[in-house]
């Protein structure tokens, strides 16, 4: 099978979506299919400091997949001080599906994320004749559509008339259905995955240093809580129990970050690693002793698999998206979102409790081997593509709002 799979970023840009991709790509070659890797990317300078850009390098690419990287032009408006132009990049993914599937046809194209990707996907489908999935990721249903009528009007065209919907989980699914008035039954869903061969454990979760290290990976942004987690550590240290803090990432809140470092006293304490490519995130995993994750909002958290499959205790909150994976008391333990008092109580009952922390830890790794593994979550996307049907209607244009506030910053679409 010939598959388009359009992708929002890939790497050098540093997101679990684009370790997804990576990851899907090289189980579909894995499988005998030939995928062909489509994949926006931001050149500019601002667009680099905040999520790593440029185009797919060799080397991040699995082997068997072709490659058509677009630099998002309409994007980069804004270093022009202009309104980011999302239409242009939209039409040039689709120009870009039509050309290739021209000169050697597809047999099935896979956006990822609803919007712009999506949109580009499902007119270039309509306009081909071509079947086509498209998965919902998380800024497709916790802010796209609540920015301005232009997308909300054609994200939810993508919803009502995508052939498939993949989701991945239940919570997610839910709120995108209230979000936004949908149909429950127009999303199938299938779960985050992480590379199990990947991140092992190397660690006795028992046993913790002095100071205890907690570890967060991912992106340096407030949606995703980390000025909570200092706060958290912040409460710690003044309750005298001994911890280090290292965090793992870029993202657009790294300035306010390391200046929250300095105001709450946490310089000696806190060690920003910045950017950690894919292939040693397993490294930093290691260096962790117990991993939190305080986000606001997940569509699935790659990073909590990630951890898990690392044999490392969680610590995250109850919402959307990590509810589906975090069972607490089973495999991790949750707070409320926003709380920096309780993510610190939660971190201190983890460190009083040996037992508790091997225990959580055990199910972790069974539960990424048995549900959230590559092998098992690219086999269920394979038989999505088996059962496409439907044709695509024709999505109009709907006028641009300029009030939107993702066209002054739309490197947090």
């Amino acid at each position: 099978m010939r598959i388009c799979f359009v992708s929002r970023r890939y790497w050098p840009a540093v997101s679990g979506m684009s370790a997804y991709a990576e990851n899907l790509l090289r189980h579909l070659v894995r499988a005998g299919h030939e995928p062909t890797l489509i994949s926006q990317y931001r050149a500019d300078r601002a667009g680099r400091a905040v999520y790593g850009g440029g185009p797919p390098p060799p080397e991040r690419v699995p082997a068997g997949v072709e490659v058509r990287a677009l630099e998002a032009r309409g994007e980069q408006a804004v270093v022009r001080g202009e309104p980011a132009d999302f239409e242009a990049d939209v039409d040039e993914m689709t120009d870009t599906i039509l050309r290739l599937h021209a000169r050697r046809p597809f047999d099935v194209l896979h956006a990822q994320y609803a919007y712009p990707n999506g949109l580009a996907v499902l007119r270039a489908a309509r306009a081909a004749g071509l079947p086509a999935a498209v998965s919902v990721q998380g800024g497709d249903g916790h802010w796209v559509g609540t920015c301005c009528t232009t997308h909300r009007t054609l994200v939810r065209a993508v919803f009502t008339h995508a052939p498939a919907l993949l989701i991945g989980s239940p919570s997610f699914a839910a709120e995108v259905c209230r979000r936004h008035e949908l149909d429950p039954a127009r999303f199938t869903v299938v779960p985050g995955a992480t590379d199990a061969e990947r991140f092992v454990p190397v660690t006795d979760p028992g046993r913790v240093s002095d100071p205890a290290v907690l570890l967060y990976h991912g992106r340096i942004d407030a949606r995703k809580g980390v000025l909570d987690l200092l706060d958290a550590v912040a409460k710690l240290r003044a309750d005298a129990v001994p911890v280090r803090l290292l965090l793992s990432g870029i993202g657009p809140d790294l300035d306010t970050v390391a200046a929250r470092i300095t105001e709450l006293g946490l310089t000696g304490v806190t060690e920003l690693l910045g950017v950690v490519p894919y292939e040693r995130a397993h490294e930093v995993y290691g260096r962790g002793e117990i991993f939190v994750s305080p986000t606001y909002a997940e569509g699935f958290s790659n990073t909590i698999l990630e951890a898990m499959a690392s044999g490392l205790p969680v610590v995250s909150t109850d919402v959307v998206g990590v509810r589906d994976c975090v069972h607490p008391g089973e495999n991790g333990v949750l707070v409320p979102a926003g709380d920096p008092a309780a993510l610190a109580g939660a971190v201190r009952r983890l460190l009083d409790d040996p037992a508790l922390r091997r225990r959580l830890a055990a199910q972790g790794r069974r539960d990424v081997e048995r549900r959230w593994s590559w092998p098992v979550v690219a086999g269920q996307i394979v038989s999505g593509y088996d059962n496409l049907s439907g044709v695509v209607p024709e999505i109009p244009d709907p006028p641009v709002d300029p009030t939107c506030r993702f066209r002054a910053a739309p490197h947090l679409l």
